[in-house]
């Protein structure tokens, strides 16, 4: 019996939490992506986003022991929280009207790819602690792992568009 354990233990089998969870989620987006379509496939990611962007965003406050986050805050909040999940997020440009971020790494790594409904957890987390501490965001991926990019380039607006066409991205307000 030992002999069998021991063999069965040393296969090549790559499997660990990590591995697991992430293959996890990329079947079960991808399943609701075949069943239901991509559109409600993200609605569903998106309300999983918003509870963990509340509950990381009370994180940060209470370890920066502050109310309200500032915009400087807020950008180095979303690249750290990446940070802390595998990503490789950056500010690329920060201004009164926009943050935008460049990713060099998806913290779902290769299991991302063709499962954009993922992607909806990025602007949930992001739009929620924007919105939060700014009182605004609509963010717009415009480039992702997800849909085949080689990174990915994610803007969060801070004001809402003047604009009489309805904007791109998803909007997010104070709650």
């Amino acid at each position: 019996m030992g002999n069998a354990a021991d063999t069965v233990r040393r296969l090549p089998v790559e499997l660990d939490r990590d591995h697991f969870l992430r293959q996890l989620l990329r079947e079960l987006a991808g399943t609701l992506q075949e069943v239901v379509g991509l559109e409600q496939a993200s609605g569903f990611v998106s309300i999983v986003g918003q509870k963990i962007g509340d509950s990381l965003n009370e994180e940060y406050r209470s370890g920066l022991q502050s109310r309200t986050l500032t915009r400087e805050q807020v950008a180095q909040v979303l690249v750290d929280l990446k940070r802390r999940i595998q990503g490789d997020f950056y500010v690329l440009e920060e201004s009164d009207e926009k943050l935008v971020l460049g990713n060099r790494a998806c913290p779902f790594g290769d299991m991302v790819k063709d499962r954009q409904a993922l992607c909806m957890m990025t602007s949930n987390v992001f739009g929620v602690i924007t919105a939060e501490n700014l009182g605004y965001a609509r963010v717009v991926i415009e480039e992702s792992i997800a849909a085949g990019h080689a990174g990915c380039r994610v803007v969060v607006h801070l004001r809402p568009s003047p604009d009489a066409e309805p904007p791109s991205g998803q909007e997010y307000f104070k709650g």
